[in-house]
């Protein structure tokens, strides 16, 4: 029922265009982001961007999407390379974003317009992610915030239970895989409750990269399973 719901709203032709392209987003992901973004009003802002695999999912649903990534040089983020991906991945799925290139922590002190759907994708360290938090602030009542590699990253994990759980802005509402999923509400106990049940399946996700690290050492390249 879920996939014949996506095919009729148009879903299926937009992941279609961006399965090709690099990245770890996951096509329920992918469709949890789309069904988020086409019940905004106005205005999506999605902070890291990499080839564009999620930013043309947000942007096909002819919401205003602000995309901020830095395309910083290095092995795991790519630089100019990268950007040149996204430009031509944009441009090949027939969408258009405002490109913010510059890191979101420089770019979040000067914001000052509300937001109806914020993904977080960017630097997965835990001081970046706390100041990614931030921008929730923006989020109008009622809006979603969407949070990648959340319960399998360190960083990303940390980040959340010591600024989300007590915190009083954001309801965790659950997670599609590693996408964390939160409303911009008062969150009550159960949903602080709901938040720490997820810590088992983040313990178990950090001793899988551990082993696959490990297993590296010995000359197998497996990839980080999120």
């Amino acid at each position: 029922m879920v996939a014949e719901t996506a095919e009729a709203n148009g879903f299926g032709p937009v992941w279609a265009l961006v399965r090709p392209i690099p990245g770890w987003l996951t096509r329920d992901q992918a469709l949890v982001l789309w069904e988020s973004a086409s019940r905004a009003d106005d205005l999506v802002v999605e902070i890291g961007s990499h080839q564009g695999r999620s930013t043309i999912v947000l942007a096909a649903t002819g919401r205003r999407v602000v995309a901020i990534d830095p395309f910083v040089d290095g092995r795991m983020f790519g630089g100019a390379a990268t950007r040149e991906k996204f430009t031509t991945n944009l441009n090949a799925a027939g969408v258009e974003v405002e490109l913010i290139a510059e890191p979101s922590t420089a770019v979040r002190p000067r914001w000052h317009e509300p937001i109806d759907v914020l993904y977080i994708d960017g630097k997965h360290d835990y001081w970046t992610v706390s100041d990614d938090l931030r921008w929730a602030s923006h989020v109008r009542s009622g809006g979603a915030v969407l949070i990648h590699d959340a319960f399998s990253s360190i960083g990303v994990t940390v980040a959340l239970l010591r600024h989300v759980l007590a915190g009083r802005r954001l309801r965790y509402l659950g997670r599609t895989g590693s996408l964390a999923h939160f409303g911009v509400a008062t969150p009550s106990a159960r949903d602080r409750l709901r938040m720490l049940r997820e810590l088992p399946w983040w313990l178990r996700n950090i001793a899988i990269k551990l082993v696959l690290r490990v297993a590296r050492l010995f000359g197998r390249d497996t990839p980080d399973p999120y």
